[in-house]
């Protein structure tokens, strides 16, 4: 081999080794590593509708599987005079399958004329990640390849999350406050693929509407906010400003059983910061919709509600995105005779 034909082949090496690394990257950016604070869908139909007083419990099954690819390209290498072509067939897949669990007390004397709620919310489950591909790099009749996968699991617990509500309540209008956080508590390793915890603290506030006719059985709830990520002491990365909108819309069928649909859309707003420069300016997005069921049921002296929803998400950037689904049930105080629906709608993380 001669040096010509050496030199080259070591600068296709490192063109492979600077691509896996890049494009790698690519495949969930923005949020630091496609990992958001808030989870698309914790708000839905009734979310502004003031509850029973007393304690509630809220326990969520949540499981979500998603997936991102990256696509080839072309770069260019220092002063080499030829265009490097650059295929990559990589792949990465993930599944969690959580328990939350949000025990929450609802305040019987207004504050500042409505109805105040403090509860926290803890996460246990497992979740898992794999990343396999191809990656082929080439200059004129040079060429290196290279293939292999990874994978990683962690079955453990999540971070807190704290939330206190404000609700008012004007006929068939419902209106809402909600300030929420992380305590980055969960099980997190910088070096791995899948976590549990965030690794950073984080501020979510926003404000909600819910607007329900109990004799037309129609209902629509929307609720907006945007979150604040602290800098990741880890990784010295901290994410950008998040904005969130979740919706629900549903029709009561009987007094106790309603359908309808869900949906949400994500946008983070702001760069994230602390990257390596050649990661460039990365924002995530992704938007859901998808179906949704419900049913309320007395339980002893207690109410029961158990609400089944389901989101397919699309149009997704610099975030991995599939589908999710939700499976929530509510211990709550048993609502007044003349209420026909549950009072308090499980809105959690």
């Amino acid at each position: 081999m001669t040096t010509g034909q050496s030199k080259v082949r070591r600068q296709l090496g490192c063109v492979a080794v600077i691509a896996a690394v890049f494009i790698c990257a690519e495949v969930a950016r923005a949020d630091e590593s496609g990992v958001s604070f808030w989870l698309p869908g914790q708000f839905g139909s009734l979310a502004a509708v003031p509850a029973t007083p007393g304690w509630s419990l809220g326990t969520v099954y949540y499981h979500t599987s998603v997936d991102a690819s990256a696509a080839a390209r072309e770069i260019q290498v220092g002063r080499f005079p030829a265009t490097v072509n650059v295929n990559l067939n990589l792949n990465l897949k993930a599944q969690a399958d959580l328990m939350l669990l949000a025990p929450t007390y609802t305040f019987a004397s207004p504050v500042l004329g409505g109805q105040l709620a403090v509860g926290v919310t803890g996460i246990f489950g497992r979740s898992s990640a794999d990343i396999d591909g191809t990656l082929t790099a080439a200059a004129g009749p040079f060429a290196t390849t290279r293939m292999g996968s990874i994978g990683d699991s962690v079955t453990s617990f999540g971070d807190l999350y704290p939330m206190m509500t404000l609700k008012w309540n004007n006929g068939v209008n419902n209106y809402m406050t909600y300030l929420t956080g992380d305590i980055p508590v969960g099980d997190y390793n910088p070096n791995s693929l899948a976590n549990l915890g965030i690794g950073h603290g984080a501020i979510d506030s926003g404000g909600g509407y819910t607007y329900f006719n109990p004799v037309s059985g129609y209902e629509f709830s929307g609720v907006a906010g945007f979150t604040y990520n602290f800098k990741n002491p880890d990784t010295q990365i901290q994410s950008g400003v998040d904005f969130h909108f979740d919706w629900g819309a549903s029709k009561f069928l009987s007094k106790q059983f309603f359908v309808g649909l869900v949906g949400y859309a994500y946008q983070q707003v702001t760069d994230d910061s602390g990257q390596n420069p050649i990661l460039g300016r990365f924002q995530s997005r992704v938007l859901g919709v998808g179906p949704q069921i419900g049913y309320v049921f007395p339980v002893g002296n207690m109410q029961g509600y158990l609400n089944l929803k389901g989101y397919g998400e699309f149009d997704a950037a610099n975030r991995p995105s599939g589908w999710n689904a939700w499976l929530t049930f509510q211990l709550s105080p048993a609502a007044p005779s003349t209420t026909v629906t549950p009072t308090q709608h499980l809105a959690t993380k």
